[in-house]
C-alpha cells in the first residue's frame, strides 16, 4: 500500500502504523505486556520502511517470527476451531497451528505494507482484567481520526503474548471463527488447513 490500508473487514488487519509515542515508550519501560506490543511495532514500523524493495513475501519472512513470538498461536488456533479442536490428530493440530501463524503473518505483510508518516501511539494504563492484561493503543494518521487497536495479553513460558485483538469492539478471534466454520465443516481439519493456505497465498501475491 503506498498508503497504508485500512479496510472495514476488521480494519483488514490495520494499515499505517509509525513512530511509537512517548507515552507508549514510558508504558513499555513500566509494563512487560506493552513492552512486547511496542517491540512488535517497532518490527511492523521496519517492515514498513522496506515497503515495496521487500515486496509481500519478503515482509512476510521478515514478519513471520515475530508473529510467532508475539502472539500465542496455538491458544488462538485453539479458540478459533472451536470444539471440535478436541476430536482432531495431534497432526491436524500441528498443521491447522502452522497455517493459523502464516496466515496470520501474511496478513500483516499484506497490510503493513509502506510507511506514511502517521504515528503509533500506546496508552500508559495497563488494565488487568483476570489473569489477562489489555494493552489499548491507537493508530494515529497524519489526517483524520486514529483507529483504536485493543490488545488481550496472557502471560505464558515465554512472556506476555497477544491471544485477541479488537478494531473497536470486533474481536479478531470471534471473526476467524466465524470465517472457518464453513470449510470446516464441509472438510474438517484438512479442509480448514488448505482455505488457510489459499487465503495466505492471496495476500502474498
Amino acid at each position: 500500500m503506498p498508503t497504508p490500508r485500512l479496510s472495514l473487514s476488521l480494519a483488514a488487519l490495520l494499515g499505517g502504523l509509525s513512530l511509537i509515542s512517548a507515552g507508549g515508550a514510558l508504558a513499555a519501560q513500566s509494563d512487560p505486556a506493552a513492552a512486547r506490543i511496542e517491540s512488535f511495532d517497532s518490527s511492523l514500523l521496519d517492515v514498513m520502511k522496506g515497503g515495496s524493495a521487500l515486496g509481500a513475501k519478503g515482509r512476510f519472512h521478515k514478519l513471520a517470527p515475530v508473529v510467532d513470538s508475539t502472539f500465542d498461536i496455538p491458544l488462538m488456533t485453539r479458540v478459533a476451531v472451536g470444539s471440535t479442536w478436541t476430536t482432531m490428530s495431534e497432526a491436524d493440530r500441528a498443521a491447522l497451528i502452522k497455517g493459523f501463524a502464516r496466515l496470520s503473518a501474511a496478513s500483516y505483510a499484506h497490510n503493513f505494507d509502506a510507511f506514511g508518516g502517521e504515528r503509533f501511539t500506546i496508552e500508559p494504563k495497563v488494565e488487568t482484567r483476570g489473569l489477562d492484561k489489555i494493552v489499548q493503543s491507537h493508530i494515529v494518521p497524519t489526517k483524520g481520526a486514529p483507529t483504536a487497536l485493543t490488545y488481550r495479553m496472557r502471560s505464558g513460558p515465554d512472556g506476555w503474548k497477544i491471544v485477541d485483538v479488537y478494531y473497536g469492539a470486533i474481536s479478531q478471534l470471534a471473526t476467524r471463527r466465524s470465517d472457518f466454520a464453513a470449510p470446516l465443516a464441509a472438510g474438517g481439519a484438512k479442509g480448514l488447513v488448505a482455505h488457510l493456505d489459499a487465503l495466505t497465498e492471496k495476500l502474498l501475491k
